[in-house]
């Protein structure tokens, strides 16, 4: 827990003695927690007013305090309602947001102790977040992001959870929308271990080019120690291009023969999981892996998590061991649906690679396939080319195609113009219009994909086609 004392000498922020007097005098006032959500449960809490371009959290410290807080960080400027009641402590800093960075990168540096595994890349860091943190937690006791706070604002409220019990925190680091993102977040973290995953045209409307992406995401490696490790996905070579921005030593997966770690007789297995045999090259093991995770892609997951918790201190066979009782939360998870139907939820986010990768999984599924896909945003120059490869793979594996959004449209022309029956493809206007039609459609044995990115909604559509 934080201090009173710990937070103003972080921040080099000030208490006014005229709106806590007992402040100055209660250095050892505990703070159990660093929210910057007023509705959280805030218990002893300490609340950051974060200014906005819509909401400026200023407004709000009435409510956090009405949820538990016992102090806030705001402006200097700002002042407090009547209401507020003199027993609050409010810190006062010149940027809540920088202040709520120094205080994390200050917390940081009172648990060196503590390893921390960082995570990008643009498209499945989440899962081999969850992942890896899931095999290191079977032997140490392991920190992680919760959800998607992996930016200038969720990464230092991650690493405020940091106590003297943890060993590891794995912790995914955003980025793509400027160059100097990860920078920012490696000085907070101190990144010993590094994983990177791919280098798509992910946010590429926003970077400009895939050589942008590229130098972003090398950002995490860049920024490591000569004793690190880097463990860095040799299947894709902007990835691969990496491992000579570092003096850390490199670690290298994927499916060519080449990688320090790679995969070999993979056996896509449906909702029961994939095989594949894992060979380590550099000792000449080989363990054949039942990897219960749904999609061939969870291979390249499980190799970077693998890579990655060998350099954190474990061997093989325990990793092993770990990935085959793996109870992760990644985002694609399966759930009963309408009419005896079952329901492929991946409609958290969607670029052209985690579709295909998604529509691959659909592939292996026995019964009547249908794909709804909606727009793959913030593509750039890639917009057109990604909708259209997706619709060629999406013709080959769906027995319908169900598709939604203006990009969507793409997706569905292009399948018909390249020979996909009229009847097996449906543009919806909307998510309700999907769920009315797929209602008339669905029986029992169907397999349904729901794949966009997150501007759409499409978990509405998945809702309301639960059983």
């Amino acid at each position: 827990m934080l201090t009173l004392k710990d937070i103003l000498v972080a921040t080099e922020g000030y208490v006014d003695r005229g709106e806590a007097s007992h402040a100055l005098d209660g250095l050892t006032t505990f703070f159990t927690c660093v929210a910057t959500d007023s509705r959280a449960s805030l218990a002893g809490g300490l609340f950051v007013a974060l200014p906005g371009e819509h909401v400026d959290g200023h407004s709000f410290v009435l409510d956090a305090v009405g949820h538990g807080a016992r102090g806030a960080l705001v402006s200097p400027t700002w002042q407090p309602p009547e209401a507020l009641s003199s027993d609050v402590v409010l810190v006062r800093v010149d940027n809540p947001l920088a202040a709520l960075q120094k205080l994390a990168a200050w917390w940081r540096d009172k648990h060196r102790h503590v390893q921390v595994i960082g995570i990008t890349g643009s498209v499945g860091k989440t899962s081999t977040k969850e992942v890896t943190a899931a095999v290191l937690s079977s032997r140490f006791k392991t920190l992680k992001n919760a959800g998607n706070l992996n930016n200038e604002i969720g990464l230092p409220l991650t690493l405020l959870q940091l106590t003297d019990s943890h060993q590891k925190a794995v912790l995914e680091m955003g980025g793509g929308y400027a160059l100097g993102e990860l920078t920012l977040l490696c000085e907070l973290a101190k990144p010993e271990i590094s994983v990177v995953t791919n280098v798509k045209p992910v946010h590429l409307e926003r970077m400009g080019t895939i050589e942008n992406i590229a130098l972003n995401k090398s950002e995490i490696i860049r920024a490591l120690p000569s004793d690190g490790t880097a463990v860095l996905n040799g299947d894709d070579p902007l990835v691969l291009a990496m491992r000579d921005t570092t003096s850390a030593r490199v670690i290298t997966y994927g499916l060519e023969e080449g990688c320090d770690l790679h995969a070999t007789n993979i056996e896509g297995q449906g909702l029961a999981g994939v095989h594949f045999t894992l060979h380590e090259r550099t000792g000449g093991g080989s363990w054949r892996v039942r990897l219960p995770l749904l999609g061939r892609h969870s291979v390249h997951t499980a190799l970077a998590a693998a890579g990655a918790s060998h350099a954190a201190g474990m061997d093989w066979d325990e990793i092993v061991h770990a990935l085959q009782r793996l109870d992760a939360q990644v985002r694609l998870i399966v759930v009963p649906g309408y009419n005896g139907s079952t329901l492929i939820d991946d409609s958290y986010n969607a670029s052209p690679d985690s579709t295909i990768a998604a529509l691959n999984l659909l592939d292996d599924m026995k019964g009547n396939r249908i794909a709804v896909l909606g727009d793959m945003l913030e593509l750039g120059s890639y917009e057109q080319e990604g909708h259209l490869k997706v619709a060629r793979r999406a013709s080959v594996v769906a027995h319908r195609l169900v598709v939604v959004g203006t990009l969507g449209r793409l997706i569905g022309e292009e399948a018909l113009r390249i020979g996909m029956a009229p009847e097996r493809v449906f543009f919806a206007a909307d998510n309700e219009q999907v769920i009315e039609y797929l209602m008339r459609v669905l029986k029992t044995g169907d397999y349904v994909l729901v794949k966009g990115s997150r501007g759409l909604q499409m978990e509405q559509i998945v809702d309301g086609l639960r059983a």
